[in-house]
């Protein structure tokens, strides 16, 4: 498998480059999730990270990628479906 090193912004994380793992067609995945484990007995702590373009040519293609911390509050926004017909 191929990795490549990828910018984290916020968060823990913020201002690390860390290898993160591609797919078949070169794309990191969409969200990166990193479990930190307590030391007091309860489940981990989910820290969840957003891939977003680093750099936007004048066409609009992304050149590279990098990833941004989502909080706490904003990650069941995400997931959920926006259906054109719901307002």
């Amino acid at each position: 498998m191929r990795s490549e090193n990828m910018p984290f912004v916020g968060g823990p994380l913020d201002g690390r480059v860390l290898p993160v793992l591609v797919g078949m067609t070169g794309q990191p995945p969409k969200t990166y999730e990193i479990p930190v484990p307590n030391d007091d007995g309860r489940p981990p702590t989910l820290h969840v990270y957003r891939r977003v373009p680093a750099r936007v040519s004048r066409l609009g293609l992304p050149s590279g990628w990098k990833y941004e911390y989502v909080p706490e509050e904003q990650r069941e926004v995400q997931g959920r479906r926006k259906w054109p017909w719901t307002k």
